[in-house]
């Protein structure tokens, strides 16, 4: 990738001494844009499926917004609380593999010294410049634990905190998860007929999908219109089983 004079003067800039210092000391960034993907596009998909379920079997506005809320409420908050006690897990087993290599670390401190020297023979190192690795990280108990923990247990000693993730999760669900619902909400309080709120949902829906993965985007360093396209698809494909779902509903119902 070729820089111009702009982006390398900020790069440098973020490479000084100081910057690095001030970076490091704060901490290894923590992101929830999975948390926000996951909740925003199951929102709009569970969504997107009543209204399928509800407008496709031929019943009035009001029953879809009346569905469409409960699920809104219901099912946001029960993927806000999966993400919390899954987070919260993760942390948990972070804890017990913390504790077990205490324990081994006071126990047999030999043998823990040994995991280190293999795990980084593995990666490459060999002679003085592994004693020398070894040394450096077994001289700080926790970086040797925090070490053992990522390298054998495969696990980040540093994650998401839960009630975060969680809140993440049921406010993405929440926001995204209503646009489907806009047009009948319309159609509900407004003296006007619309044509086809059905229609006006779906066109909502696509664009709803694409903004979530357009969003995703500029977290992740992605161009804006293939994450976009991206999470248009995957969340179309949903979209598209829940209107057949309507639409099998609606020979059932007459």
């Amino acid at each position: 990738m070729d820089y111009d004079n702009s982006q390398i003067a900020k790069i440098r800039a973020a490479h000084t001494p100081t910057a690095i210092q001030d970076r490091l000391r704060a901490g290894r960034p923590r992101t929830y844009v999975r948390d926000f993907v996951y909740g925003a596009v199951d929102g709009i998909v569970t969504t997107f499926a009543v209204v399928s379920g509800v407008a496709g079997a031929g019943l009035s506005s009001g029953v879809v917004i009346v569905l469409g809320a409960a699920n809104l409420v219901g099912d946001g908050f029960s993927m806000a609380a999966s993400n919390y006690l899954g987070t919260r897990a993760d942390r948990q087993l972070v804890a017990r593999a913390r504790r077990i290599e205490e324990e081994h670390v006071v126990a047999y401190p030999d043998g823990e010294r040994e995991e280190i020297r293999q795990i980084f023979r593995a990666k490459g190192l060999s002679g003085d410049d592994l004693e020398q690795m070894v040394a450096l990280i077994t001289s700080d108990q926790k970086q040797w634990i925090d070490t053992m923990i990522l390298e054998e247990y495969g696990l980040s000693p540093e994650g998401a905190t839960p009630w975060r993730a969680a809140t993440m999760t049921f406010a993405a669900f929440l926001l995204f998860g209503a646009l489907p619902l806009f047009s009948f909400l319309y159609e509900f309080f407004t003296p006007a007929r619309m044509i086809s709120p059905y229609l006006t949902s779906s066109f909502v829906t696509a664009i709803a999908f694409f903004a979530v993965g357009a969003i995703k985007g500029r977290f992740v360093g992605q161009k804006w219109y293939r994450a976009g396209g991206e999470t248009f698809i995957v969340g179309g494909t949903a979209a598209l089983l829940a209107y057949i779902v309507g639409a099998v509903l609606k020979g059932v119902v007459s």
